[in-house]
């Protein structure tokens, strides 16, 4: 899935789809920064970002810990986050 692939949910007037749509938006991103992070460490990033390890690890605690919380809230609420 990719974050164009949200559009639709997050201009949807059902609050189920612009919940799921905000999921995976963030999910997608988390994913990417994840993926940067490992390539970061192993030093093969063919950039340098202009943000410490530091700031950009805590960018991903907080991301992940907010899909958690998403995916508790779809669990109490009943949502299909398919995927």
């Amino acid at each position: 899935m990719k974050i164009e692939d949200t559009t639709e949910g997050m201009n949807s007037s059902d609050w189920k789809e612009r919940f799921k749509a905000e999921y995976w938006q963030v999910k997608i991103r988390w994913r990417k920064l994840h993926r940067m992070l490992v390539k970061y460490e192993a030093g093969t990033l063919d950039f340098e970002p202009d943000c410490t390890l530091g700031l950009l690890k805590k960018q991903a605690f907080h991301m992940e810990s907010y899909i958690h919380i998403l995916e508790v809230r779809a669990e109490i609420e009943n949502i299909d986050l398919g995927g």
